[in-house]
C-alpha cells in the first residue's frame, strides 16, 4: 500500500513539474522575415519557424519603398524599435525603416524616405474583417494582421527583434 501511495503522488507530481519547466522557458521571437511576393510574416525563435501569417501590405504596385507617400511597404533588414499600444490601429510594433541604406538611396533621389512603418492590426472598429484583411493590400506601406494574430506578435516580439523584409 505503501508504495501505491509513492507511486501515485510521483504520477501526481509530473504535471506540476511540467507545466512549471514550461512557464520558465517562454518562447521569445528572435527574427521575423516578411516575404512580399508571398504575403507572408514568418517568426522564428531559435532559428526555427514558430507560426507563418498572411498578411496584408501598402498598396503601391510591389517595389521597394523609396519615398514618403509611395505606399509602398520598404526592402531591407531592420528592427522593431518601439511598441504602442495606444496606436489608431490594434497594437503597432514600429520598424527601424529607413535604415542607412534607405537614406542614402533616398538622399541620391532628393526625396524624404518617409517613415512610420509598422507592423499593427486592424483599425478601430474593423476587428469584424479578420482574415478577410488580407483580400486586398491596403496600407500605406506598414505590415497588417488581424487582432488577433496581432495579439499573438504583441506577446513573442520584443523590442529589438531583427525585422528582414524581402520581395
Amino acid at each position: 500500500m505503501r508504495a501505491l501511495r509513492c507511486l501515485l503522488t510521483a504520477l501526481l507530481m509530473i504535471p506540476v513539474a511540467a507545466s512549471s519547466a514550461q512557464k520558465s522557458a517562454p518562447i521569445v521571437v528572435d527574427k521575423i522575415v516578411v516575404l512580399k511576393s508571398a504575403h507572408s510574416m514568418t517568426l522564428y525563435a531559435g532559428g526555427r519557424s514558430l507560426k507563418v501569417y498572411r498578411v496584408a501590405l501598402g498598396t503601391g504596385p510591389g517595389n521597394a519603398k523609396q519615398k514618403r507617400g509611395d505606399h509602398e511597404t520598404p526592402e531591407g533588414n531592420y528592427v522593431i524599435d518601439s511598441r504602442n499600444a495606444n496606436s489608431k490601429f490594434h497594437l503597432a510594433l514600429h520598424v527601424s525603416y529607413p535604415n542607412a541604406t534607405d537614406r542614402v538611396r533616398a538622399k541620391k533621389l532628393g526625396v524624404d524616405p518617409g517613415g512610420e512603418i509598422m507592423i499593427h492590426g486592424l483599425p478601430a472598429g474593423y476587428s469584424w474583417l479578420g482574415r478577410a484583411q488580407v483580400i486586398a493590400d491596403w496600407t500605406d506601406g506598414c505590415i497588417a494582421l488581424t487582432n488577433a494574430e496581432m495579439d499573438e506578435v504583441w506577446k513573442l516580439a520584443p523590442t529589438g527583434t531583427p525585422v528582414e523584409i524581402r520581395h
